[in-house]
């Protein structure tokens, strides 16, 4: 009969070395501990270690006779065929039947009860279950995984129907960039970016703070009737990689957007290009800086007449206002600097997209506009006829124009 102590020092050994043991190896020190004891020792290690007899004695019938582990060069764990048999093995049906579940409008029944839920793993696991498949959701996991699936988000690919005039406009702005390039004239992408909550409200991404200490914000994303919102219009100078951003807390309408314009030239622009006897604009074809917006073109007149410059205007096409500059080569860096950091006043603001930089070299400033912009302007026809503007010859009723000073 073996002592209760040594069965307690193997309890203790086991423990400590089951983590780095597979089967064979488990099943192999177990026989040499059981053989070690002699008359006895099986029972003994079989009860410290919780394995069964029946394996400790087939450990030793390896230990004493060579257990062929060895085969070919491979070393097994098993012998040939030995384990739990694969779910594909025992359930030739049940990939078929995952496949239907994951993909009902192809594969399966349109009337699927997983064709209006979320397919997780453990939905898709009951769904098999109550087809007659039993099996676990982290099977489910591995055997999507083994037919190419994988968690994925949308994609926003799809831009609908576009002009059929939309590549040769992008041709007819990229030749127009060019040229002023070369004529060392300036050349600003100009766009407005999405409101922001001014407030202790959740943004978007994740920032380093202490362990266990994430910034509270507010639950629910109601707007602060004092702080209420703010309305960011960029100016993006396309040969000096310099940006500008006019902060404003009233609505986004067309004075507005000029207005921004203004304030880059005359804080940021005029002494960037002093020589300047004409400035492009690239602009998305709605919202603020609409193509059709006639108060737009009544306050660039104003502008113009300011500068005392020419202002060329090319508009992007219908659907295409991610293809401007300003997009991905401002405010994508503005979103990634404010990640994960809550908007909670005005000078926040001001002070994180004025903070923005690149490896590029991307230095941006920025303003904040206390002042009102109402809604509903009309301008009348007689007002529009005042606008010195010169279409060009490509879709200039449209999208391409000068307006000169007078």
């Amino acid at each position: 009969m073996v002592r209760i102590d040594v069965i307690e020092t193997l309890r203790r050994k086991f423990n400590r070395l089951k983590a780095e043991l597979d089967e064979r190896a488990c099943r192999l020190w177990a026989a040499a501990e059981a053989l070690e004891l002699g008359h006895g020792g099986i029972q003994a290690v079989a009860e410290a270690t919780g394995l069964g007899e029946r394996t400790v004695r087939r450990g030793c019938e390896q230990l004493r006779e060579g257990d062929g582990a060895v085969e070919r060069g491979v070393r097994r764990i098993r012998k040939a065929g030995g384990g739990r048999k694969a779910v594909t093995e025992r359930d030739p049906d049940v990939l078929g039947r995952l496949e239907a579940l994951v993909e009902p409008s192809t594969r399966g029944d349109p009337m699927s009860p997983l064709r209006w839920t979320c397919k997780s793993t453990r939905k898709l696991a009951q769904a098999l279950t109550d087809q007659g498949h039993g099996i676990s959701h982290t099977k489910v996991a591995q055997l999507l995984e083994g037919l190419d699936y994988s968690l994925q988000s949308t994609r926003k690919n799809l831009e609908g129907a576009s002009h059929p005039d939309r590549d040769a406009q992008f041709r007819y702005i990229n030749r127009c960039v060019k040229a002023f390039h070369r004529a060392g004239q300036p050349v600003i992408s100009v766009d407005a970016k999405k409101k922001e909550l001014v407030g202790p409200f959740a943004n978007g991404g994740c920032e380093y703070q202490v362990k266990g200490q994430p910034e509270q914000v507010r639950t629910h994303d109601f707007a602060d009737k004092e702080l209420g919102k703010v309305c960011p219009y960029g100016v993006y100078d396309l040969t000096g990689n310099r940006g500008w951003v006019n902060v404003g807390v009233d609505h986004d309408t067309a004075q507005f957007a000029v207005e921004s314009i203004r304030r880059w030239w005359t804080q940021m622009g005029k002494a960037c290009y002093p020589d300047a006897r004409a400035l492009l604009i690239t602009a998305d074809g709605g919202g603020s800086n609409s193509s059709r917006s006639r108060l737009w073109k009544v306050e660039l007149q104003k502008l113009a007449d300011e500068m005392r410059l020419t202002i060329y205007v090319r508009h992007f096409p219908p659907g295409t206002s991610k293809w401007n500059k300003i997009e991905h080569r401002m405010f994508c860096h503005i979103t990634q600097n404010w990640r994960g950091r809550p908007l909670i006043d005005h000078e926040v603001i001001v002070n994180l997209i004025g903070n923005t930089t690149t490896r590029a070299g991307l230095t941006i400033q920025a303003t904040l506009d206390k002042n009102t912009y109402p809604t509903g302007i009309v301008v009348r026809d007689c007002d529009l006829r005042t606008v010195k503007l010169t279409p060009a010859k490509f879709h200039g009723k449209d999208w391409n124009y000068a307006i000169n000073p007078k």
